[in-house]
């Protein structure tokens, strides 16, 4: 079975303060980051095992916080990065950790999903992150939230990245009508897809792949068909991929986020992304 999986454990503390982040407020106990360790640490375990076992897999690290200030989070990446039946392993990323532990992975299967926050990090320093990731030969993609106080600050980081980056940009959408068509415009230039970002898709009862060959994973093990969806489908542990694989139509209203639509087929987003859809890098 070819499957993507959605990895989210128990962290909850970042080292950025942004305003519009819930997560920015939060400081992890000691026992909450032994426990995001752990299971960290046994879902690995559970994807070493499935070597043999005719799985193809495709892993993305999405936590809610700051994962690469973690060791546990940087040695997973490195190790599943070299797994036969991993085809790629992927993680969301201020990019604020050091870039030495690299050296070790895979860049063949490994990718990261890169977000800019102006006002946490200058942009020289960021710049020269994403330029160490560019000479090391890894792919990866770069974005921040499109809330106008911040439109200098995104299109300046846009000239200061190679052009074959692919800069994405998150519709800010708190706030209805909040942008102008001069602001769509401005924004489109950066990003050539920020209208599909911009859309709510309908999806009530619309098919996705999500439950099917794409699984959203909590610490312990806790399957839902999609991050949004607080219906728990079964257990990793328990089911395994065969168990847990049915079509399911989408129960919400609609699907507002990237990682949510890039998994409705009539989408066809593929055609845009490739390969290169997880990690969302613009081909």
């Amino acid at each position: 079975m070819k499957a993507a999986l959605y990895y989210r454990g128990s962290l909850s503390s970042c080292n950025y303060d942004c305003p519009y982040c819930p997560f920015s407020k939060n400081k992890d106990s000691a026992a909450t980051l032994a426990k995001d360790r752990e299971g960290l640490e046994a879902f690995v375990d559970w994807v070493r095992e499935q070597a043999g076992m005719g799985h193809v897999l495709s892993i993305f690290f999405n936590p809610y916080g700051e994962g690469l200030t973690h060791r546990w989070y940087r040695n997973a990446i490195t190790e599943l990065s070299h797994m036969a039946h991993v085809e790629k392993v992927a993680i969301q990323t201020n990019l604020s950790a050091r870039l030495d532990w690299t050296d070790a992975l895979n860049p063949a299967k490994a990718a990261f999903w890169v977000t800019y926050h102006p006002g946490q990090t200058g942009e020289s320093q960021f710049a020269a992150q994403c330029r160490e990731l560019y000479r090391r030969g890894i792919p990866f993609s770069v974005g921040s939230v499109g809330v106008k106080s911040a439109f200098q600050a995104i299109s300046s980081l846009r000239r200061a990245l190679p052009d074959d980056v692919y800069m994405w940009v998150n519709a800010f959408k708190d706030k209805p009508d909040y942008y102008s068509e001069a602001d769509v415009d401005y924004l489109r230039a950066i990003d050539p897809l920020f209208d599909r970002n911009l859309t709510d898709y309908e999806s009530t009862g619309r098919d996705c792949d999500t439950g099917y060959n794409v699984f959203y994973v909590q610490g312990p093990g806790i399957v839902k068909r999609c991050y949004k969806d607080r219906q728990v489908i079964g257990s990793l542990y328990r089911d395994g991929l065969e168990g847990l694989s049915k079509r399911r139509p989408c129960r919400m209203k609609c699907c507002d986020c990237y990682i949510g639509y890039i998994h409705m087929p009539e989408l066809q987003l593929a055609s845009l992304y490739g390969d290169r859809m997880l990690e969302r890098i613009y081909r």
